[in-house]
């Protein structure tokens, strides 16, 4: 399993929101661009990259950030929030992200993501499948920044998805994003359980070292976090395993 260190950003800023709520906003001491140095030193592969303003708002508004950090060339992006047209995945990649990570076309238009994973390639195209867990355990997807509920569940969506070509899935774990208190570990291993053929990108919740191990036994491809390591509550020994260059 590879760690991805993840930002956010709103602004032109690095901020972390908790549970996706945009009234709480944390910003971070470091820019976007001193963040995804410390991250490529510590030896990270990829970065995540979130658009917050374009997620909520559905319009690109950090793209000169992105390119900034593309530029760099330290790190292989993906990048999303508010890409909602085949015009802004051209423009997300054409700024130098490697994959754009989709979320509202995704669950709200699998046959547009389809033409789009034959357009660009599986392999550029990530799907961001974000979900609350429901009181009976189910697992419901939100969009447009996390400010809408869908009435279709993950299981639903990852099997559309995964019949119309789909390779790569980020399931974040709503209720635990930013919030500290451990990955829902249960809802990853379901994930690679049922759907083994997809990549699975687990996000939400990572505290320490002992998450991101319990997140390697699961299964998933990769662990998102954040918060954990803009603040540093976890060490250069602890993760370097799960970093590709460490």
């Amino acid at each position: 399993m590879e760690l991805v260190p993840a930002i956010d950003l709103r602004g032109g800023r690095a901020v972390r929101l908790l549970r996706g709520a945009f009234d709480r906003e944390t910003p971070a001491n470091e820019s976007p661009l001193e963040l995804g140095r410390r991250f490529a030193a510590a030896g990270a592969r990829r970065l995540h990259v979130v658009d917050l303003d374009g997620a909520r708002d559905g319009v690109a508004a950090n793209r000169a950030v992105l390119r900034a950090l593309a530029a760099a060339r330290d790190l292989e992006i993906q990048a999303g929030g508010g890409l909602r047209t085949s015009v802004d995945v051209e423009l997300v990649l054409a700024d130098g992200a490697a994959r754009a990570v989709v979320g509202s076309v995704a669950v709200e238009s699998p046959v547009t993501l389809a033409d789009w994973l034959r357009r660009f390639g599986p392999e550029r195209i990530v799907a961001a499948l974000d979900v609350r867990v429901g009181q009976d355990g189910t697992p419901r997807l939100a969009t447009h920044g996390w400010q809408r509920d869908s009435t279709a569940t993950l299981w639903e969506k990852a099997a559309q998805l995964t019949e119309l070509g789909l390779r790569h899935a980020l399931c974040t774990d709503i209720g635990r994003d930013g919030a500290l208190e451990g990955p829902n570990l249960a809802l990853y291993r379901e994930c690679v359980g049922r759907f083994s053929a997809l990549a699975w990108q687990a996000s939400g919740g990572v505290r320490d070292a002992a998450d991101l191990a319990a997140l390697a036994g699961t299964g998933v491809a990769a662990a998102i976090s954040g918060r954990a390591l803009i603040e540093e509550r976890i060490s250069l020994r602890e993760f370097a395993p799960f970093l590709p260059a460490a």
